[in-house]
Formats: structure tokens, sequence, C-alpha cells
């Protein structure tokens, strides 16, 4: 499935994942692939990546390598996930 990322600042992710964990207001989630399409408030958290990624060095800073992945400490946002392609707007 595909990730993409952005802030108001840049573009920090996009690429093949193999699963998403965000904070929702109303509790954490986690998506895979063919998940249902969702829209979803985000909350002061961590977006939990997993997979074979690999990070722009630009915004690698911004990012926590954490297991089997990374975590990027947000503080809001929205996501959309339709057809296998997520997109969060974080803050």
């Amino acid at each position: 499935m595909y990730l993409e990322i952005v802030s108001p600042e840049a573009t920090l992710f996009t690429g093949e994942v193999d699963a998403v964990a965000v904070p929702g207001i109303n509790g954490e989630f986690e998506m895979l692939k063919d998940h249902a399409p969702t829209v979803s408030l985000l909350k002061a958290g961590n977006v939990k990546i997993s997979g074979s990624i690999t990070l722009d060095e630009n915004v690698a800073a911004k990012f926590i390598k954490k297991d089997n992945g990374f975590w990027l400490p947000i503080h809001s946002g929205t996501l959309e996930m339709k057809d296998n392609k997520i997109i969060v707007l974080a803050d």
C-alpha cells in the first residue's frame, strides 16, 4: 500500500509500506493492505510506519527509528485511506 505524509513545511514521506498506525481522535488504529476506505482526524501522538522504507535525508531527523519501522511524532492531522493509498496531512 502507498503512504504519503505531508506537513505544512514539506512532503515528509512517500512510498510503499506494510502497515500504518495512527492516533485517531477516538483511539489508535492500524491500516493494512485492502483496509476499508477511511477518513479520520488525528490527535497528538505517533504515526507508526512498518515495512522496508527509506527516508529522505532532509527529513529523516523528524522520524524515530523503532523496531521494524519508523515513528513520526505529530500534534494533529487528517487522514484519508482509499484504494490502498493513505494520505496523512500532519501538523
